[in-house]
């Protein structure tokens, strides 16, 4: 029952300590959250949101209010008398309109003007997206140097561990004549050099700890434990990066343009309805300010967005072309990236298969070594040098491990999957 309960014990607290661990996945979602720029995508979709109604009110009736005044040279005359009527005009009139619009077909530059405005805020949203899935770049280099650090400190403490267990076997052998006082103070030295070697150690992992606090709104980081990502990934053949998604929405808005084109010279139709109040109303021949109405259909078709219509679908299609070499450049940088990538990962795969073997010959070698030192067949300083060639090796192995994982994580990037 004891060892059970013991066991409950530790399966509890391991399972405390995962959950405690930050991962690089909820590293990155933090630092999206954090970013000030992703605040752009509601303003973005607020912006749409307003431009759109802005612009379906172009379907509601359009209200317009004149007025003039003028003084004629000349007015028509009748060049003979009639009674009750006025032989001609007066040469200053006055007039003040109401006018009342109402678009029954507008060519469909309505219409086209929102797939505009839609297209537009896709290629703005983006451009955001774009520069927020940067981030995971950034976050890669830091999570990724601190576990490196962590891997080193780690290493670092069982460089002391085996240093202290050297000092207490040399000063032993200097109880017994077999070693120097010199002798000691040479393993004292190594101990020193460790423990320098795990302060710079701890000052740069904070610096790293506090720099990746601050892009992920974490705080506390220093004494955070992060959990080693997994060294398998899906299928990297396909590549999600938002950049091509930007150049499809670039592409989606030139089409929308290029559709408005042929709205523009569309004829309009519409309905209209006017009151005035003015001098001379609408008999002409009848002096006085009076009131008067006009209502009817208005057909309009103006021709001369034709003369660049050519040479506007030109340009889209400099523009299209554009996007073209600016896709086809990038797909062929990511190309080259994933391909370093990959030949890294083959290469640090080369390496690990013979860390433990070399490992294994270090550890046998420094032992071999502390044996010959406790026999008095070897100086303390050729063991040291024995303890410092197996510490590199360990020290290799752990920087391998990590390289791997985060060119892994790096092709991942590249190809976002």
């Amino acid at each position: 029952m004891k060892r059970l309960t013991l066991w409950v014990f530790g399966l509890c607290a391991a399972c405390m300590t995962a959950q405690a661990q930050l991962t690089l996945e909820e590293c990155y979602r933090a630092a999206r959250e954090n970013y000030p720029l992703v605040r752009q995508l509601g303003l973005i979709e607020r912006t749409e949101e307003f431009t759109l109604s802005n612009a379906a009110k172009g379907y509601l009736p359009q209200l317009s209010f004149s007025g003039k005044a003028s003084y004629q040279s000349d007015v028509t005359k009748i060049p003979f008398s009639i009674p009750g009527i006025e032989p001609g005009m007066d040469n200053d009139q006055y007039q003040l309109v109401l006018e009342l619009n109402q678009t029954i077909w507008d060519g469909g530059a309505i219409r086209r003007r929102k797939d505009e405005i839609r297209a537009g805020t896709d290629v703005r949203k983006q451009q955001v997206e774009v520069s927020l899935y940067a981030l995971n770049e950034r976050v890669n280099q830091l999570f990724f140097g601190i576990l490196l650090l962590d891997a080193q400190l780690e290493q670092n403490a069982l460089l002391q561990a085996q240093l202290e267990r050297n000092h207490a076997q040399v000063a032993a052998c200097l109880e017994q004549g077999v070693a120097s006082a010199a002798d000691l103070d040479a393993v004292s030295v190594e101990q020193l050099n460790a423990r320098q070697t795990a302060g710079e150690l701890k000052v740069r992992r904070k610096a790293y700890a506090e720099v990746l606090g601050w892009l992920t709104g974490k705080e506390s980081l220093e004494e955070a434990e992060l959990a080693v990502p997994s060294g398998e990934l899906s299928d990297l053949r396909q590549n999600r990066r938002p950049e091509l998604e930007l150049y499809a929405s670039q592409r989606g808005e030139l089409a929308a343009q290029e559709k408005s084109l042929t709205a523009r010279y569309m004829p309009r139709l519409g309905l209209f309805a006017q009151g005035a109040y003015g001098d001379p109303g609408l008999n002409m021949l009848k002096g006085g300010f009076e009131p008067y109405y006009l209502a009817g259909v208005r057909l309009s078709w103006s021709i001369g967005d034709l003369y660049t219509r050519k040479n506007d679908k030109s340009l889209l299609a400099v523009r299209r072309n554009d996007l073209d070499v600016q896709e086809q450049t990038f797909l062929f940088n990511n190309r080259m990236e994933v391909t370093q990538y990959r030949r890294e990962v083959e290469r640090l795969d080369t390496l690990m298969k013979n860390d433990e073997e070399l490992i294994r010959l270090r550890e046998n070698i420094r032992r071999a070594a502390e044996a010959k030192v406790q026999n008095g067949t070897l100086t303390v300083t050729e063991m040291l040098r024995e303890v410092t060639a197996e510490d590199q090796a360990r020290q290799a192995r752990a920087l391998h491990r990590i390289q791997r994982l985060q060119a892994l994580y790096d092709m991942k990037y590249a190809t976002n999957n």
